[in-house]
């Protein structure tokens, strides 16, 4: 598959004042995840970073920002306003919950962050993605990505009754759970390195952050040797962030800080 062009990006620029950023990503919130979302509603209300920004798939699965309503969502709304009242909470759109929309986002407080965007903060430029938009090996799933990107297809699926809505994502949740099963984690789809390289040269950026592969580092990525007339590349860094899962084996749940002076990564567990 070609390299998708790089879209026009939302931009920020962090305010002179702030001292750090935290960002986190996959936390899948769902009913039955409760040491997940114990774990989530603390730190939220502890932190003591000026921002949070949610890189995406904040939950397992969003199908209308009615849904806001259900018990549990109401709860997750409630400890998400409580916190976009007191910091600056902006929330990306992953490949589970990318029907999030304004109504949801009012309601808890928080900020649209595009996918992608260019974070100015500290003398450096960051380009921030969920990820799903550049593993380019797995074909099947940006073409059903490009499928229900398509206002038609929102409009369609969003004017069906809630309950039917839910059930289709339960459906697709666990054909996505079979999938990943099927798989062993390493052979799960990754960035794409020139890709990912052509996007942070055109960005500007020296640093990207995203989520969605689960598979948290932070590492020299992009560097790309010269070639047809292309200068050697700045030296770049990505950092890969962690997935969220307290209640199951393998527990994880880490942040991470972005400031003056570098990048931290913060575990909950």
């Amino acid at each position: 598959m070609g390299k998708p062009p790089f879209p026009t990006p939302g931009t920020f620029s962090a305010p002179p004042s702030w001292r750090c950023i935290d960002f986190v990503s996959d936390l899948h919130l769902h009913e039955g995840l409760d040491r997940t979302t114990e774990a989530f509603a603390p730190y939220l209300r502890d932190t003591t970073a000026d921002a949070v920004f949610v890189l995406g798939d904040l939950f397992e699965a969003w199908v209308g920002d009615d849904m806001r309503h259900e018990p549990y969502e109401a709860a997750c709304t409630a400890m998400l306003r409580a916190a976009g009242e007191r910091l600056h909470l902006a929330i990306m759109v992953g490949n589970r919950d990318f029907l999030l929309g304004r109504d949801m986002l009012a309601a808890c407080a928080a900020h649209p962050l595009q996918d992608p965007t260019v974070l100015d903060a500290w003398g450096q430029r960051t380009l921030l993605i969920h990820g799903d938009a550049l593993c380019l090996a797995d074909e099947p799933y940006l073409r059903f990505r490009a499928q229900v990107r398509q206002p038609a297809w929102q409009d369609a699926f969003l004017a069906a009754p809630l309950a039917a809505r839910l059930a289709q994502a339960r459906q697709m949740r666990e054909a996505s759970q079979q999938h990943q099963q099927s798989q062993p984690a390493q052979e799960w789809a990754d960035v794409d390195e020139s890709a990912a390289a052509d996007w942070m040269q055109a960005a500007q950026a020296t640093a990207l952050i995203h989520g969605h592969t689960h598979r948290p580092v932070s590492q020299a990525f992009g560097n790309l040797p010269a070639g047809a007339g292309t200068p050697p590349s700045a030296a770049r860094v990505r950092h890969v962030l962690s997935d969220w899962d307290l209640d199951h084996n393998n527990a994880r749940a880490e942040v991470l800080r972005l400031s003056a002076t570098g990048v931290t990564r913060i575990s909950l567990t």
